[in-house]
């Protein structure tokens, strides 16, 4: 209450300020060096690959595992980009599902590498069960990509999109 003025990097999070704090805040999203994406081509490596596509640290909340307990149901193979700590547990469901045959964990990807892994996917697929922004979706759309996000959070704001459709319960 005591600042002269307060950012928000989403019309969700202005909202939240509003509600949470009854304070009115002026969006400014995150930047994005779009054209860095705009140009990109898909990766040769993926080419001959029909893929969903994640991006980001391997934690729970993150809902990566919502993706894999979905596979057996879609005729696509998941690439994760991404490491972190839940990367053990998000294994061992790959292998319970019995789709080790169709995901990829890639670990850390390089920024440069990101850009050709979005343009190649058929989608790609967030479910997370926070963000305040969502750069990774900004990241996919820059590039081309349709993607699909949990109807939560920040999330909510890119589901009003053409090219992005939100899904809830993930």
């Amino acid at each position: 209450r005591q600042a002269d003025a307060r950012i928000a990097v989403s019309d969700w999070e202005r909202r939240q300020l509003a509600t949470d704090f009854n304070v009115q805040s002026t969006v400014i999203p995150n930047g994005l060096d779009v054209a860095r994406f705009v140009e990109a081509v898909p990766d040769p490596e993926w080419e001959d690959c029909d893929y969903l596509l994640s991006v980001g640290r391997l934690e729970e909340y993150k809902g990566v595992q919502h993706v894999i307990r979905a596979l057996p149901h879609l005729d696509y193979e998941l690439v994760i980009a991404g490491s972190g700590d839940y990367g053990p547990e998000l294994q061992q469901l790959v292998n319970e599902v019995g789709v080790e045959d169709r995901v990829h964990f890639l670990g850390f990807v390089a920024d440069k590498d990101l850009p050709g892994l979005y343009a190649g996917a058929m989608a790609f697929v967030t479910m997370s069960e926070f963000e305040a922004y969502g750069m990774t979706v900004a990241e996919a759309l820059a590039a081309g990509c349709p993607c699909v996000v949990r109807d939560v959070g920040a999330l909510i704001d890119w589901a009003e999109r053409d090219d992005c459709i939100g899904v809830d319960p993930a």
